[in-house]
């Protein structure tokens, strides 16, 4: 298959929007993975997600460097959720041809509003960090949550950066900013397990998911910037845009499979 221009154009300016955003506050799967629907239509789904991966894990890595100079994540913590976050992904990737993506669909809109309601009712929530429990089960604790984040994140994705940055804020404590540098480490980690599942397969698309990594990264640098100067009020706030959209996104997905 060969891509037009204008189909080429089309999907970096979404892999570019989808790294701004997913820098800020996760949600980037909204704009990329559709738009890689649409640019790759005759395409199986798996070599669709699989595609996908390659520019999230690149502008990932680079939004994570940039925060990386202003913002210190906890290691430790962030190695107990990102391990399991990496097994989750794997066996999710695996299932990703065979699993109905239908069954997500309710599940995903319950726990998305429930998330917007939980965050907007607390306008002081990760303005400042409040750490919660005890070190060690805070491990516990990132560790269940990343393994079930990251099983998702390899079945299907869209929100997973969203949940990560949720469960470190309204779970463990940490104020936005420092989560949102945060789950971009744990991110990386589920995009890499579900590249090497995906390319076991055959179902990546390498020429199109390293060219539009370029456009990524690119969003991701200047998302990250940003995120850095406005600090957590600024990451709450996309937060929540992107939470109330990927309600509604999900939400047409669902009523539209009926």
């Amino acid at each position: 298959m060969t891509l037009t221009i204008a189909q080429w154009i089309f999907l970096a300016i979404a892999a570019g929007m989808a790294g701004f955003i997913d820098a800020i506050a996760g949600g980037g799967g909204l704009i990329q993975l559709p738009a890689l629907l649409i640019g790759l239509s005759n395409k199986p789904i798996p070599m669709i997600l699989g595609t996908n991966k390659v520019p999230s894990i690149f502008g990932t890595s680079f939004s994570a460097a940039a925060y990386f100079k202003r913002v210190k994540p906890d290691l430790h913590l962030t190695l107990s959720m990102a391990i399991p976050a990496f097994i989750g992904s794997a066996s999710g990737a695996r299932l990703a041809a065979s699993f109905p993506k239908t069954v997500f669909r309710p599940i995903i809109i319950v726990l998305l509003i429930l998330v917007a309601l939980y965050t907007w009712k607390r306008p002081q929530l990760g303005m400042e960090e409040n750490l919660k429990f005890t070190p060690q089960r805070r491990k516990y604790i990132v560790g269940g949550f990343g393994l079930m984040i990251g099983f998702y994140d390899g079945i299907f994705g869209p929100g997973t950066g969203s949940f990560l940055l949720f469960i470190l804020v309204g779970v463990v404590g940490y104020a936005f900013l420092k989560a949102s540098a945060t789950a971009k480490l744990v991110n990386i980690a589920t995009n890499f397990a579900a590249i090497l599942t995906f390319s076991f397969t055959g179902h990546i698309w390498w020429r199109v998911g390293l060219i539009l990594a370029i456009a990524n990264i690119t969003g991701s640098i200047i998302g990250a910037k940003l995120a850095i100067k406005g600090g957590s009020p600024l990451v709450r706030k996309v937060f929540l845009i992107m939470t109330f959209l990927l309600i509604a996104k999900v939400g047409y997905d669902w009523a539209v499979s009926w």
